[in-house]
C-alpha cells in the first residue's frame, strides 16, 4: 500500500512543482524538469498502479 500511496504521491507532488515554476519548470537547467520527466519511470518500475492495486485489494480479501 505505501509503494502504491508514494508512486501516486510523487506524481502529484512533481506536477505541482511544476506548477509553481511556470515555464521554468520545463528548462533543463531547473532539477524539476529530470524530477518531472523521471517520476512516471520510477512508478512503471515500482508496478504500475493497476497491478499494485490488485493485490492491495487480494491481501484486504484474505
Amino acid at each position: 500500500m505505501a509503494k502504491w500511496w508514494i508512486s501516486e504521491m510523487a506524481k502529484k507532488v512533481a506536477a505541482e512543482c511544476l506548477q509553481l515554476h511556470g515555464g521554468y519548470g520545463y528548462m533543463e537547467e531547473y532539477e524539476i524538469a529530470r524530477r518531472f520527466r523521471d517520476i512516471p519511470v520510477a512508478a512503471i518500475y515500482a508496478g504500475t498502479t493497476e497491478i499494485m492495486k490488485g493485490i492491495i485489494a487480494k491481501e484486504i480479501l484474505k
